[in-house]
């Protein structure tokens, strides 16, 4: 499967991003923050941009001529398996998580299943889908309020970058919130709210032998960590990433081995950030999400967290790649 690139030629990446996803935007920054770091004289670069219309720029059997793709398509059509397919069926090794693990990171709502089955902790939580709320949106609404109470999160069940996501403090927000995480996808999620909740996350690398960074924790300074916070906000609307995050060392090796407990739960190979959400008085941790695509901008918590955990940026790249080609050995 792929080429094997020679002790003393460069190995031949080709960078897949853009895409179709609401994402498409993160992902041109992501891209562009790797290509930078990418050393040129031990990688044969090669930017493949996908156009919002979902259009290749090259035909797909030309990406067998490369020895690693390094997919950085965040959200649908990128980071749920569908390329993951496409590249396992070209027989071409490719950084990140696998088909199944990809697929499985991506929908929230089966994620959780999984989290459950496997004895980990999630926030409590109902699945919507577009056609039952319009046939009985009213009685959905009264549903989630005495299920869930307020607040509660409304979330497209297939989106990252917290895209469509709705903090919701009443019935009316409730109803707005679906309404707009539906323009997303045909999937939601109602989720009811961590009280006091810290947002913990951990960076977790490897194939079968898995590690996880120290743990960072973010603190929004708007209503919650939204896609905005994440990515336009300036100055003093910026949230502040705490790396370390201010944990004992007790809980900080408890919620870096949950990590590797949740990427293990969801058969992901490669990198994934796990997110999880602390109840600042109790202590209580949540499994939140995982994202087996991260941010890879320079701003971009998976990376940070390996920099403070001492690999550079670029030897993460380095080591993404080599775990690629070492997947592939092992699959051939």
């Amino acid at each position: 499967m792929g080429q094997t690139a020679t002790s003393h030629s460069k190995i031949k990446v080709a960078v897949l991003y853009g895409g179709q996803s609401g994402e498409h935007e993160v992902s041109l920054m992501s891209a562009a923050s790797v290509m930078e770091e990418l050393d040129t004289d031990r990688y044969d670069v090669t930017p493949v941009l996908i156009g919002k219309d979902g259009r290749w720029p090259v035909p797909l059997e030309s990406l067998r001529e490369f020895d690693v793709v390094f997919p950085l398509l965040h959200g649908p059509n990128g980071e749920d398996g569908t390329v993951q397919g496409l590249l396992r069926l070209l027989g071409v090794p490719f950084v990140g998580a696998g088909v199944v693990g990809s697929a499985v990171g991506m929908d929230k709502a089966i994620f959780k299943d999984v989290m459950r089955a496997h004895g980990l902790p999630v926030a409590r939580a109902m699945v919507v889908l577009g056609h039952e709320w319009r046939a009985r949106a009213e009685s959905i609404v009264t549903q989630a309020v005495m299920a869930l109470g307020l607040p509660v999160f409304v979330k497209p069940a297939n989106m990252g970058s917290s895209v469509g996501i709705s903090k919701c403090k009443s019935v009316e927000e409730i109803a707005a919130g679906v309404l707009e995480a539906l323009k997303w996808d045909r999937k939601v999620l109602i989720e009811a709210a961590v009280p006091h909740a810290r947002e913990l996350e951990v960076s977790v690398l490897g194939n079968d032998d898995l590690r996880a960074s120290v743990v960072g924790e973010i603190k929004p300074r708007r209503e919650f960590y939204d896609y905005a916070a994440k990515y336009l906000a300036t100055g003093e609307e910026q949230s502040e990433l705490i790396i370390p995050a201010p944990l004992s060392d007790a809980l900080a090796r408890r919620v870096r081995d949950m990590a590797v407990e949740v990427a293990r739960a969801v058969d992901i190979q490669g990198m994934t950030r796990v997110d999880f959400l602390m109840n600042g008085q109790t202590g209580e941790l949540f499994v939140n999400e995982v994202n087996t695509i991260p941010g890879f901008t320079s701003i971009s918590m998976y990376p940070k967290l390996w920099m403070a955990t001492g690999m550079s940026y670029p030897a993460l790249l380095d080591y993404l790649i080599q775990l690629a080609l070492e997947r592939d050995r092992v699959e051939s």
